[in-house]
């Protein structure tokens, strides 16, 4: 239903089809998306729960996580009574967007980046960089996919992983 929703949300021609699934969105999801351009490849991670989607553009293969916010972050200026730092941003091509990160502003996210968990952007980010912290990134290091990638891991490997880690830290000698 959700992907169902998204795609009538972003993509249909029909301004009433588009406001009851938005509503639905909302109202089933706690999620509002609004881009004036979105790619039909744009994947949202646990039905996009607390997201707050409005973007100039969502380029392909974006992968958005939950609890993400992509805004403005407009200013009025009191002295030439105009507003600054217009617009909302331009994410690229085969970005993953992780849980509670912020972009707000007219800015860029370059191809290929990973933008953390909690991470607040407000300037443009190069492509294949990690955004982390507040307006801090690095480059990517080309021999990893970091969080995200089409073939994910078996959830059974996960589970006996954590097993493992579970049986392990119950045997060790932890101080009191």
């Amino acid at each position: 239903m959700f992907d169902m929703l998204i795609r009538a949300n972003c993509h249909s021609k029909s301004k009433t089809l588009k406001w009851l699934a938005h509503e639905l969105l909302e109202k089933l999801y706690a999620c509002e998306i609004n881009c004036d351009q979105i790619d039909e490849s744009v994947r949202f991670a646990h039905h996009a729960r607390g997201c707050t989607i409005v973007a100039a553009k969502i380029l392909e293969k974006v992968v958005i996580f939950q609890n993400v916010s992509i805004g403005a972050n407009l200013r009025f200026n009191k002295i030439s009574n105009e507003w600054e730092n217009v617009g909302t941003p331009i994410i690229s091509s085969n970005v993953i967007i992780c849980d509670g990160a912020k972009i707000l502003g007219p800015i860029v996210i370059g191809e290929n980046s990973v933008i953390g968990a909690g991470a607040m952007v407000t300037k443009n980010i190069p492509a294949n960089s990690i955004a982390y912290g507040v307006n801090q990134y690095r480059m990517r290091d080309p021999n990893y996919d970091l969080v995200f990638r089409a073939e994910m891991i078996c959830p059974d490997a996960i589970i006996e992983a954590n097993r493992k880690r579970i049986e392990a830290f119950e045997t060790a000698d932890r101080p009191v």
